[in-house]
């Protein structure tokens, strides 16, 4: 079996390396496109070297016949994209100018999945922030080309808006949940509305009530919005994330101001006939955001999971106190105790070793399904706090180690 990893070198140029799982040999590439130069915000034109965009991150994934399918480094630019010629080969990579041909020259959040069959399904924001629709497209593996999966977008802000759409998550149940937030601007403050949806094949979707969705979903689409927080509310997006209970029911953790003004963290739950709005934290504290460009976050939370000896957890990070695992009772959703929050990788390894000042550390968990259940793997690296999307200016830390790690799944 192949393992693949998709990054930016220290001379930030995307590049692609490949070994046999539990090998120790990597074979290394650099991708190559027309431009050599970074793309800028809305430039009309394709690029592989990295700029200070964090909005430009990079994507791989496998289809069912072994083609390696890439795509990054655009916002708001015109889709990047390449296909190796041979299965599991990195060195045959070729740049494919358009997938469909349509809604591909502003492109941004380029993302891969699979559906319940395996299919290989491709999504990407086309427009800007505030003002912008979300495409999915599916591979087809007989014909080997691009083939449109929605008639019409899933998501469609109208011109006045733009969905920022979680990953969707595959439930219990079988069925893909889904959840966003709209935002009106570049501006983060003008994030909410946080809503959800729910679909057995990512074609046809339906509310929490079970209800059939007419696409595009737009923020007068009825029955999908989970909590109407309103601009400047407290709610960013990033948030919202999807989990479950012990009985399967579906909820959604994220962050809002109280009617105090204070930050709280807070799960939504689907409770048969409607929204459920829990309050789980007792924050004296506000996270005032506001602004474009990528900013340094202050609150983190994480998806609410069924712990193996029964109960409910949530891990959240907060910038002044650190990480954290709440114990909540399944009835209320209230916290019955805070633990330690479990970490991806080792204690010691979540802490910088360079001595710049400010430098954190990046993982980045595993995308794919190795051959041994029992092993999962996590990249890890050490960088400056996003910056706005700005470049630096004064010294800068030496380029950082991008390490792999094997972890036992617990």
């Amino acid at each position: 079996a192949w393992q693949f990893v998709a990054y930016y070198d220290a001379d930030r140029r995307m590049t692609v390396a490949a070994r046999q799982v539990d090998g120790e040999t990597w074979q290394r590439v650099h991708i190559h496109a027309a431009q050599p130069d970074a793309p800028g915000y809305k430039a009309k034109v394709t690029s592989t070297r990295l700029g200070w965009d964090s909005h430009n991150s990079v994507t791989l994934a496998v289809d069912g016949d072994g083609y390696l399918h890439l795509s990054g480094n655009m916002h708001v630019n015109p889709l990047t994209y390449f296909r190796s010629r041979r299965p599991w080969d990195i060195s045959s990579f070729e740049q494919q100018f358009s997938m469909i041909g349509r809604n591909e020259e502003r492109c941004t959040y380029p993302r891969f999945l699979t559906d319940l069959r395996g299919d290989l399904i491709f999504h990407y924001r086309d427009g800007s922030s505030g003002n912008g629709v979300e495409i999915f497209n599916k591979w087809n593996r007989k014909e080997r080309r691009w083939v449109r999966m929605l008639d019409r977008p899933l998501t469609d802000g109208q011109g006045r808006m733009n969905a920022y759409l979680q990953e969707p998550v595959l439930g219990p149940d079988g069925r893909f949940h889904l959840s966003w937030v709209w935002r009106d601007t570049p501006d983060c403050k003008t994030n909410h509305d946080l809503s959800y949806a729910v679909s057995e094949d990512l074609v046809h979707w339906r509310t929490a009530a079970g209800d059939p969705i007419e696409l595009p979903i737009t923020i007068d689409t009825p029955g999908v919005i989970v909590d109407p927080v309103p601009v400047e509310g407290g709610i960013i997006n990033g948030t919202g994330k999807v989990g479950f209970d012990g009985q399967g029911r579906v909820i959604l953790a994220y962050h809002k101001f109280d009617q105090a003004g204070a930050t709280q963290a807070y799960c939504a739950r689907w409770e048969g006939e409607g929204w459920s709005i829990h309050q789980v934290s007792d924050w004296t504290y506000r996270w005032w955001f506001e602004g474009g460009g990528s900013i340094i976050n202050d609150l983190n939370l994480g998806q609410v999971t069924v712990l193996p000896s029964g109960g409910l957890a949530l891990d959240y990070w907060r910038r002044q106190e650190g990480a954290g695992r709440w114990l909540l009772d399944e009835e209320t959703l209230r916290p019955l105790a805070t633990w330690p929050s479990a970490t991806p990788l080792p204690e010691p390894l979540m802490k910088p070793n360079s001595d710049f000042p400010g430098m954190e550390v990046r993982i980045a968990e595993d995308e794919g399904a190795g051959p041994d259940p029992a092993r999962r793997y996590v990249l890890r690296w050490e960088t400056l706090p996003p910056n706005r999307d700005r470049p630096r200016t004064g010294p800068l830390p030496e380029p950082s180690p991008l390490r792999l790690y094997t972890v036992n799944r617990v």
